[in-house]
C-alpha cells in the first residue's frame, strides 16, 4: 500500500490537482538520470528532472500472468541527458526505473506510484521509445539449467573456455565500403570461411562507432567480396578505414562445438536427447532395437 504524503492527499481529494510524472533511470554504471512531462524540470529524491526531452508515457496496462505490462516511456534523445552513444553501449539494458507521481507546485510532495526496469529500447532519428517492464516479469525468466539439446554457455564465457583471443576464431578488419549503418564490405577477413561470423560479435576499434560492438547478422562471401550484415545499425556512419576486430559466431548446436571448435567436452547442453520423433515412432516389423523401433531422436552429433 502506497503511503501518500497528507497534504498530497489533501489536493488529491479536493478535486484540483497539479500533478506531473517523474522518471528516475539508475543505468547499468550507476549514472542517475531523471525525465518528466512537465513543462519545468523538477527535484525529485535528489534527482534533476529534465523537461527538455519531452518525456511522456503511454497508458499504463496491467494483467494477471508474468507477461510484461504494456507501458512505455518516449521522448527527444538530447546529447546532455540521454543520446544514442550511451544507448547503443548498453548502459540502458535492463536499466532501473522508478516513476513518482510529483506536484509540480511542491515537488516535495511526491509518491512513488510503479518501479520496474526498461526493456526494449527502440531509436527512431532523434526520438525513443522505452519498455518499462515491472517487477513481476523475472519471475518468468528461465532460472537454472535447462535440459535443451543447444548450448547454454556463451560463446567464450568461463562455462564454454574457448578462447577467444586465438586468432583462429578472431579477425581483425576494416571497413572497405559501407552500403549502409547495417550492412559493410569488410578487408582484412579472406582466411575466413563463409557464416564463420554469423552470430558473432564485432567491436569497432576506430571511427565514429569506436568501442560500440553490435552482434553480427550474417557472413557473406559473395565473388572473393566479404560482407557483414549487422543485427542493429550503428549510431553513427560506418566509413572506410575504420577498423574493427570480429569474433566467431556460434549457434550452440553440439555438431558446431565439435566440428568448428574442437570443444565437444565443454558443450553445455544435452545432443543426444530423444527428439520430437521419438514420441510418434511406431515399431516396424523388421527393424532393430526393442519393440521393433529405434531409440533415435532428431540430435546433432
Amino acid at each position: 500500500m502506497r503511503a501518500i504524503p497528507p497534504a498530497l492527499q489533501a489536493k488529491l481529494d479536493s478535486g484540483v490537482t497539479t500533478l506531473a510524472r517523474c522518471w528516475i533511470v539508475t543505468r547499468r554504471d550507476g549514472v542517475r538520470l531523471g525525465f518528466t512531462d512537465h513543462d519545468c524540470d523538477l527535484a525529485v529524491d535528489g534527482v534533476t528532472c529534465r523537461a527538455d526531452t519531452g518525456a511522456s508515457s503511454s497508458e499504463a496496462t496491467q494483467a494477471f500472468g508474468l507477461a510484461v505490462g504494456g507501458t512505455e516511456i518516449f521522448g527527444a534523445l538530447n546529447d546532455d541527458a540521454l543520446n544514442e552513444d550511451d544507448l547503443a553501449a548498453g548502459l540502458y539494458d535492463a536499466a532501473a526505473v522508478t516513476l513518482f507521481l510529483v506536484d509540480w507546485s511542491e515537488p516535495v510532495l511526491n509518491v512513488l506510484f510503479a518501479a520496474g526496469s526498461l526493456g526494449e529500447v527502440r531509436r527512431r532519428g532523434r526520438a525513443f521509445t522505452a519498455e518499462l517492464r515491472g517487477p513481476a516479469h523475472r519471475l518468468g525468466d528461465a532460472s537454472g539449467r535447462l535440459y535443451t539439446p543447444a548450448c547454454s554457455a556463451d560463446l567464450g564465457d568461463a562455462r564454454c573456455k574457448v578462447n577467444l583471443d586465438d586468432p583462429a576464431v578472431r579477425g581483425e578488419g576494416v571497413v572497405a565500403s559501407a552500403a549502409s549503418a547495417s550492412l559493410l564490405v569488410a578487408g582484412g577477413l579472406d582466411a575466413f570461411e563463409e557464416g564463420w561470423f554469423t552470430a558473432g560479435r564485432l567491436a569497432f576499434t576506430s571511427g565514429a562507432n569506436a568501442s560500440l560492438a553490435v552482434e553480427v547478422k550474417a557472413h557473406r562471401v559473395l565473388a572473393g567480396i566479404v560482407e557483414l550484415s549487422l543485427w542493429q545499425a550503428m549510431p553513427h556512419a560506418i566509413a572506410a578505414e575504420d577498423a574493427f576486430v570480429v569474433t566467431a559466431g556460434c549457434d550452440k548446436r553440439f555438431a558446431t562445438c565439435r566440428d568448428r571448435f574442437a570443444n565437444a567436452e565443454n558443450f553445455r547442453g544435452f545432443p543426444h536427447m530423444p527428439g520430437n520423433d521419438f514420441i510418434i515412432r511406431y515399431p516396424v516389423p523388421g527393424e532393430s532395437g526393442h519393440g521393433g523401433g529405434s531409440l533415435s531422436g532428431g540430435s546433432d552429433g
